[in-house]
This record gives C-alpha cells, sequence and structure tokens, in this order.
C-alpha cells in the first residue's frame, strides 16, 4: 500500500531541484537561478528602503530647520547675532555696516556702506544678507537714543556701525504671538547688542553740562 505524507521543508526545497544531477548520493545541489533571484530580491528591497529613509532624514532635516526659524526667539535671536557681528566687524576692520528695518514690510536688509553718499539706494554689490520676520514675530516699534522713534506706519529705520561703533542707540521692540514685548538694545559705546525681556526704557546720552567735572 503506498501512502503519502506532507513534505518536509527539505522535500520542498528538494522538488525545486529535482532535476538537478547530484554530486555525491544525500548531497543536495541548489540551482543557481533561485538562489540568485532570491538575493537579488533582497538587495533591491535594501536599497530601496535605504533610499526611502534618506528621503525621509533629508525631509526632517529641511522641516526642522523651517520650524526653528519661523519660532519667535530663533528669529529674533538670527536678528541680534546680525547685529552683533555688524559692529564687531566694523570695529576690527574699520568697515561701516548699515542695518535697515522696514516696518512696514517687515524686513531687514544688512548692507556694508561702500560710499560717502549714506542716503544712496542699496546696490545689490553691498547686500551681505537679508530677510523677512515671519508669523509670530513682529517688530513693533524702534526707538532711538535720540528721542526720535519709528513704527509700523514708517517706511524704513537704519543701525549704522563704524569703527568707533553704533553712529546712534536704540531698541528694537518685538512683540511675540501673545503680544509680550522683547527688547533688541544697541549700545552706541559699546558694540554688545542685547536682547532683554520686557520693554525696558532707553538709557539716553547725557548732555554735557549734566556730566559733573572731576
Amino acid at each position: 500500500m503506498r501512502t503519502c505524507s506532507a513534505p518536509t521543508p527539505t522535500d520542498r526545497l528538494r522538488v525545486c531541484y529535482a532535476d538537478e544531477p547530484r554530486s555525491q548520493p544525500g548531497s543536495v545541489v541548489f540551482r543557481p537561478g533561485c538562489v540568485r533571484v532570491q538575493a537579488l530580491t533582497l538587495v533591491e528591497l535594501l536599497v530601496v528602503l535605504s533610499f526611502i529613509s534618506l528621503l525621509v532624514v533629508i525631509a526632517q532635516v529641511n522641516l526642522f530647520d523651517v520650524l526653528r526659524r519661523n519660532t519667535f526667539k530663533a528669529q529674533v535671536q538670527d536678528f541680534v547675532s546680525l547685529m552683533q557681528m555688524a559692529a564687531s566687524h566694523a570695529a576690527e576692520s574699520g568697515n561701516r555696516y548699515e542695518m535697515i528695518i522696514n516696518l512696514a514690510d517687515q524686513t531687514y536688509l544688512l548692507r556694508e556702506l561702500t560710499g560717502s553718499d549714506l542716503t544712496a539706494p542699496v546696490q545689490e554689490e553691498q547686500i551681505i544678507t537679508q530677510g523677512e520676520f515671519r508669523g509670530n514675530c513682529k517688530v513693533a516699534y524702534v526707538e532711538f537714543d535720540d528721542g526720535t522713534y519709528a513704527n509700523t506706519s514708517e517706511d524704513k529705520t537704519r543701525f549704522r556701525a563704524g569703527h568707533a561703533g553704533w553712529q546712534y542707540g536704540g531698541k528694537v521692540v518685538f512683540l511675540d504671538e501673545s503680544e509680550h514685548p522683547y527688547a533688541v538694545i544697541v549700545n552706541r559705546v559699546t558694540p554688545i547688542v542685547q536682547l532683554i525681556e520686557g520693554d525696558p526704557p532707553l538709557m539716553r546720552p547725557k548732555a554735557k553740562e549734566e556730566v559733573p567735572f572731576l
């Protein structure tokens, strides 16, 4: 009587290669074709997964960078860094720089002053960097230490830095998404630019008659 049994894994493997000759009794000869197809499929799958992972990482990096730059403190800190860089480089090199803040458009532009006419239009070759304040970051107003103001109804206001320091001191007041103020303080005596929470009163330079003779 002939009986049938379920094929074992080894039997199924032998069925696939039943027509192949065996080099010696009891050995299993693997047909190169099947093994090669399985290996190529695995390699292709790994390549595709690696490529997809790379795209995901790139997308995450770009997204995190956009989110970082859109946050309030990141935008204000970038602005402070630019002002600090302009003042420090002007003190070291003797070059002159100008930060132009457009309150109406909520944009800024840092340029190098290369001519004697400070009122001349901005030339393309003068521009170092430019940008805009986005989302939850807004410039409310600018106050200078000579008593002048500029708010969002104004077109442009400027801070100029030279070898001796800032032409005028002042503060740039930002508002976050909760309308909470932060002030960027520019001191005409030192190149240090500070970011302070709140809207502190601006220290004004004293007149000669206000300074006692020692």
